[in-house]
């Protein structure tokens, strides 16, 4: 009798458990075990009466269908164990265990830590062959990648050159055989796995308005190269205009929207719906309306103030200005600077820190008259860039939250303090 069966062998000896299963109308344990995965793992060795070799037939399931087995796992187990025994008897005195297991999902993550896998790479490839686009533009091929590559120390494939720079200039611009987007799947700057960083990099180049002068071309594959990169945590955003040009460079989504959320848990925390739909405003208008969003910031600022001074019952007048407000309010919370004493450890850097955290709310309200909507411009006005809005929308949201912490604590405190 052979003591030694492999586990080719063994797996002959399940697919005649299966017709066993069939014939005596067990057929739910029959569906739990043709949709396992089967692992066949020596488990141990036994001593006794000349050695046994015990095995563990794991039969794997996804979770699913493990959690519905439930109580009826054990009773499928011995039903299989019955049959495989029944025929495994004739072969080897080894020792076999029947086991369901759930089986180890392992899943791809490519939506939360910002990297940029390959399929979604090919895709913003894709972007630029099947318009038959050249991703170096209006440049040369040796022009646009020294951009981005010191193609000096690159290799090769040339014998007649030493490095990449001879070799590319070579067959695309003396002879240009190279394929049109070549560089795509080139090993020496491997974009398909290389850095994230240096990816996004080469790909704003391939949009800046050097390179690429047609602007409908180049907002059409912003448009599709984001729809790409928007479920990897990253955006191809607009920083600035060069001769009426966009320019874009990418930008991690989750940094950018993380004021924003911090903004909606703060209006969460006041139950002010008013505020919910000036934050909402700002999500969109920051990076598309930059005069919308520094005149939303303001608002939300004005909104915030009014709530918790009403919250703490204080009266405002219904003219009240954001300054006014604001005086109002950090008088309320004792977030005075004249109401540190001296003795207080570090109580200059205290005192200039709330100084500022009025004149954050002041500067705001000012640059809305400035710049910001509620007022008519003249024909030669210009308005500031998205920047300039990320950073008044950035200023007025820490101020939000910080009023908003200390408001929550203090009414803790006053709670704390009646019982």
């Amino acid at each position: 009798m052979n003591s030694n069966l492999d586990s080719a062998a063994i797996r002959e000896i399940l697919l005649t458990t299966e017709q066993l299963l069939e014939a005596d109308r067990m057929y739910e344990a029959l569906a739990a075990l043709q949709s396992s995965y089967i692992e066949i793992k020596e488990t141990g060795f036994d001593n006794w009466n000349g050695g046994t070799t015990l095995w563990t037939i794991y039969l794997n399931l996804d979770p699913q269908t493990y959690s519905q087995l439930s109580r009826k796992k054990e009773v499928f187990e011995k039903q299989i164990s019955k049959r495989f025994n029944l025929t495994i008897e004739q072969y080897s005195s080894d020792n076999f265990t029947i086991k369901f297991v759930p089986k180890v999902v392992k899943k791809e993550i490519t939506t939360t830590n910002g990297e940029i896998p390959k399929d979604k790479r090919k895709n913003i490839f894709d972007c630029f062959t099947m318009d038959n686009i050249h991703y170096a533009g209006a440049l040369n091929d040796v022009e646009f990648l020294q951009r981005i590559f010191d193609l000096e120390t690159l290799p090769s494939y040339d014998s007649r050159y030493s490095t990449a720079a001879g070799d590319i200039w070579q067959h695309t611009v003396n002879n240009d055989d190279y394929p049109l987007n070549w560089v795509f799947t080139d090993e020496r700057f491997n974009l398909s796995s290389c850095d994230e960083e240096v990816f996004i990099k080469f790909i704003s180049e391939a949009l800046n308005p050097i390179v690429r002068p047609d602007r409908n071309e180049t907002l059409s594959l912003v448009q599709h190269i984001n729809d790409q990169l928007k479920s990897c945590g990253w955006e191809l955003i607009e920083i600035e205009k060069i001769a009426g040009r966009p320019r874009f460079q990418g930008e991690k989504t989750a940094t950018k929207n993380r004021s924003i959320s911090r903004g909606k848990a703060v209006a969460d925390s006041l139950d002010a719906g008013w505020m919910q739909k000036e934050i909402e405003r700002l999500e969109y208008a920051v990076e598309t309306d930059p005069i919308l969003a520094i005149g939303t910031a303001k608002d939300l600022v004005e909104t915030c103030c009014k709530t918790i001074l009403k919250k703490r019952e204080v009266e405002y007048p219904r003219s009240a200005d954001i300054p006014t407000l604001t005086k109002l309010l950090t008088k309320e919370l004792k977030l005075v600077a004249n109401d540190v004493p001296d003795s207080a450890r570090g109580a200059e850097n205290i005192k200039l820190i709330l100084r500022n955290l009025s004149n954050i709310t002041k500067n705001i309200a000012e640059l809305r008259g400035l710049y910001g909507t509620g007022h008519g411009r003249d024909g030669q006005h210009k308005g500031l860039e998205i920047r300039h809005a990320r950073l008044a929308v950035g200023a007025a949201i820490i101020f939000i939250d910080f009023i908003t912490e200390t408001h929550n604590k203090r009414q803790l405190t006053q709670s704390t303090d009646k019982e």
